[in-house]
């Protein structure tokens, strides 16, 4: 047993979404969060930035007693989980594998379709965690960069919304994909309008899928707290206007407990 807090770092609020999927699997664990929204979005900065960025968050959190890491950000689990797992003497956790694992247990044809941010389709990420857990997988990503300021202005289910999500996503159909994995926290907000376009095929919510694993891994190196008060402290490196409503929107839950926080950054 260990009462110490997880550890979650995102490039902003949408890794509330995967804070929710924990807590489905793990209520008493305490967490804290923190999200990185004065450099946000990661997904438009160089390699070099996004891994230094990452070893700053995780700094931050382990100097606040983390016992294990999670890396909420798709951006920095394509080019930075490694690193930070060969850098620091705790257990790390991605958001890609955990959802990987899961698409290969639902695909019948071996096709299965990946949604992200540019950068993580561009990465590679999802092509090396399919490959090297099954290399008879047929692997196709797109970028869908629209969707994330769409969730962030609400509309979930505008008529807009629909018809950009027929134009991502009308090629799976013509592909054939039988399951389609959302690469990026805002995208489980849009699955009633993604299912509209793809119609009754597997989706995979990686949060969900990682919240699971997180529990399995917690049990495994004897890390839970059955005995925790489920705590929620926020950290963010930037206060927006509506940080807190689009906030709640991801954690489905109200946001209380938050504090804004200057990262310490190395002078190179």
């Amino acid at each position: 047993m260990n009462k110490s807090p997880i550890g979650i770092f995102d490039s902003g609020i949408g890794g509330l979404s995967v804070v929710k999927g924990i807590r489905i699997f793990l209520p008493k664990e305490d967490i804290i969060y923190l999200g990185d929204t004065a450099r946000l979005p990661y997904g438009t900065k160089s390699v070099d930035s996004i891994i230094q960025f990452s070893i700053e968050n995780t700094e931050f959190l382990l100097a606040r007693g983390a016992k294990f890491i999670v890396v909420a950000c798709y951006s920095s689990t394509s080019v930075a989980l490694d690193i930070l797992k060969k850098k620091f003497d705790v257990p790390i956790i991605g958001v890609i594998k955990p959802g990987v694992k899961r698409a290969l247990t639902l695909t019948k044809n071996n096709k299965v379709g990946v949604i992200g941010t540019s950068l993580t389709i561009q990465s590679g990420a999802y092509e090396r965690a399919f490959q090297e857990l099954n290399p008879e997988i047929e692997i196709l990503g797109r970028a869908c960069p629209l969707f994330v300021p769409l969730v962030e202005e609400g509309w979930l289910d505008h008529p807009a919304t629909e018809l950009i999500a027929q134009e991502y996503l009308r090629p799976f159909k013509e592909d054939g994909i039988d399951t389609l994995l959302l690469g990026c926290t805002h995208y489980p907000l849009l699955l009633g309008t993604i299912k509209k376009v793809l119609g009754d095929i597997n989706y995979v919510d990686a949060s969900l899928e990682l919240g699971r694993e997180l529990a399995s891994e917690l049990k495994k190196l004897n890390l839970e707290n059955p005995s925790g008060a489920g705590t929620i402290s926020i950290y963010l490196t930037d206060l927006s206007i509506n940080f807190k409503e689009i906030g709640e929107r991801f954690l489905g839950a109200p946001m209380n407990n938050i504090s804004r926080v200057t990262l310490k950054r190395e002078i190179k």
